[in-house]
């Protein structure tokens, strides 16, 4: 079964429960106004009462039935629809669903996207948060063996700590600082004690800067073969380090640019500062320094930048190895949707320096998670991005698409049912035109019979009165009965025509009248003239008045003219016993003022030829 037949019996199903309703409501209503017979308890009647109740219940329901479909006949078939302002409405409805489905969609699309955005900002701040903390912790670790080593090695004579000692402790409290690849420490010499200081650790002072120019393998490094640090006023070479960055002992931190900003900054301002991304020596991979100045035991806490610079004894450094630990991070947390991470230093934001992940990612999502590693002059970032593309909106394509296919679906059904009633109108339309045309065909038959109506009766007038004239000369007997009978038959058929005419001009609905100038008192004289020889055989006598204010030419139809006259004065000979008939002529004015005058009421009949007066 169709989607379409699935349609149409719902349609069915609710049409028919309205008209139950309707039928149940109208049933309701009239019952209280019908009495029915009531039976008491015991009533032997009592199921002859139910029957009967029940009988009228379904008459109420057959009565309904017969109202319903009748009234909504009347509302729709009342109706006329256009065509054009009906397409224009199909046509906004089904553009409105469109735009409907298409926002829909867009909503759909961007309520799927934010979620997905929301778990990216989840899944990448939840990294940054870890990284951050896990690098605060190593910091403060770094912090307190600063202080380890102002405490056993400054403050006592001889020093407590040597390079095995730090190395062996520093490897063995390693797991304090996950994030760090090596920690080293380089004291404070002044180029006057350079000579003694190289004297007692038994190596020269190197310098940084040119191992940073030209980076070697680890593999062909060599300290032995670097330049001695150049002439200054101090030095920082390193003397302590861990196993892992034992291969800078000996190098001046001064030396080298990114150092040398580092521990002068650092022992400023009195917190850990952070170098910018830099090729580790030995492995050439991205890493940063967090340095710490180490002070006298007496330096006070609100000590001056001057006062920090001179009671400072050496620097220490953890080395931080930014793809390792990245890389150990992201290992420890499991996720079902991968995410790219990468992790850049935005201190100069049109240039970033990106310190670990790739660029490359299907996905354009991305979200930014600051990062704070204590040192407020450096800016560090996390940019997270899924490793995939996102997945199609299925749920919003098929929602956005069930909705435009309902709504095209409604439409069908409304074109529809305009189609039919545009068709039943275009049947009515066709009917009425026909119906027009059996009108038209009507009335020209009753033109046709008033216009032969009219020609053959006004010669057949004339040929009357010229055998009654006729019957006046001295004819024999053969001759006057031969006229007679001619008469006879010619009034016959005169009576005929008025009869045709007086149909024709019933079924037409309209009179044709002629506008020429005619004599009304020769028309007149003639038609007295024909009903003179009738009035004398009843006895009756014919006289006639004019007005003198009658025009001798009038402008009208002389044939309609003679019509009424002869109507008139037939009409008035044969219902006329005895006596005599009184023909007058005169104008509106002088009638009623006659009329006004004598005081007596008569029956007046007046035809208005246009501008001619009325006969009387």
């Amino acid at each position: 079964m169709s989607l379409f037949h699935v349609l149409g019996f719902c349609l069915k199903i609710g049409q028919l429960f309205w008209m139950l309703c309707c039928w149940f409501l109208s049933w309701f209503v009239d019952a209280d106004k019908s009495p029915l017979p009531v039976g008491s308890v015991g009533d032997p009647d009592k199921t002859k009462m139910k029957n009967h109740n029940m009988c009228f219940f379904w008459n109420k329901i057959s009565t309904s039935g017969l109202k319903i479909p009748s009234f909504s006949h009347q509302l729709f078939g009342s109706v006329r629809f256009g065509k054009t302002f009906w397409r224009k409405v199909l046509v906004a409805w089904v553009v409105s669903w469109v735009l409907i489905s298409f926002w829909t969609f867009w909503c759909l699309s961007s309520q799927a996207m934010d979620k997905r955005k929301e778990t990216l900002a989840s899944m990448c701040d939840e990294r940054a948060s870890m990284l951050q903390d896990q690098f605060n912790v190593s910091m403060n670790h770094v912090q307190a063996m600063s202080i380890l080593i102002s405490t056993f090695h400054h403050a006592k004579f001889p020093s407590a700590i040597d390079q095995r000692t730090f190395s062996e402790y520093t490897d063995r409290t390693s797991f304090e600082r996950p994030l760090t690849s090596g920690v080293a420490y380089a004291v404070r010499v002044l180029h006057s004690e350079r000579q003694e200081f190289e004297r007692q650790q038994g190596w020269t002072i190197r310098r940084m800067d040119s191992l940073e120019q030209n980076p070697v393998h680890k593999d062909d490094y060599d300290t032995e073969a670097l330049e001695p640090s150049p002439v200054q006023e101090e030095y920082a070479p390193v003397i302590f380090a861990q196993d892992t960055v034992s291969h800078v002992i000996s190098l001046d931190m001064l030396s080298g640019k990114e150092d040398r900003e580092n521990v002068l900054r650092a022992r400023r301002s009195g917190k850990g500062v952070l170098t910018a991304p830099f090729p580790l020596i030995k492995t050439n991979r991205l890493g940063v320094i967090l340095t710490f100045a180490v002070y006298k035991r007496d330096l006070p806490s609100n000590a001056t930048p001057k006062e920090r610079i001179e009671a400072t004894n050496g620097y220490l450094g953890g080395v931080f190895d930014i793809e390792t630990l990245v890389e150990n991070l992201l290992q420890q947390l499991a996720s079902k949707q991968t995410i790219l991470v990468n992790v850049y230093d935005t201190t100069n934001h049109s240039q970033p320096i990106s310190m670990y992940g790739s660029d490359v990612s299907a996905d354009v999502l991305e979200h930014v998670s600051p990062l704070n590693f204590g040192d407020p002059f450096r800016k560090h970032e996390m940019r997270c991005r899924f490793k995939q593309k996102p997945p199609w909106p299925v749920q919003s394509m098929v929602t956005s698409f069930g909705i435009l296919v309902i709504a095209l679906l409604v439409a069908h059904i409304f074109h529809a049912t305009l189609s039919r009633i545009r068709r039943a109108e275009e049947d009515c339309h066709k009917m009425e035109l026909l119906k027009k045309k059996a009108e038209a065909a009507d009335v020209a038959k009753s033109q046709f019979l008033a216009t032969v109506s009219h020609e053959i009766r006004t010669p057949m007038n004339g040929v009357l009165g010229m055998l009654h004239m006729l019957m006046d000369t001295e004819l024999d007997v053969t001759q006057q009965d031969y006229v007679r009978t001619a008469q006879a038959s010619g009034k016959a058929l005169v009576s005929l025509i008025n009869e045709v005419l007086d149909q024709a001009k019933i079924e037409s609905g309209k009179i044709e009248l002629e506008e020429v100038r005619f004599d009304l008192r020769g028309i007149l004289d003639d038609v007295l003239s024909l009903f003179s020889g009738k009035s004398q055989e009843k006895g009756l006598e014919l006289a006639v008045y004019i007005s003198d204010r009658v025009p001798e030419m009038l402008i009208g139809d002389p044939g309609r003219f003679r019509q009424i006259l002869t109507n008139l004065m037939g009409n008035s000979i044969k219902f006329t016993e005895k006596g005599h008939i009184f023909v007058t002529l005169v104008v509106v004015e002088e009638e009623m003022k006659i009329s006004t005058t004598t005081g007596i009421l008569t029956e007046t009949k007046c035809v208005r030829f246009f501008t001619s007066p009325c006969l009387k």
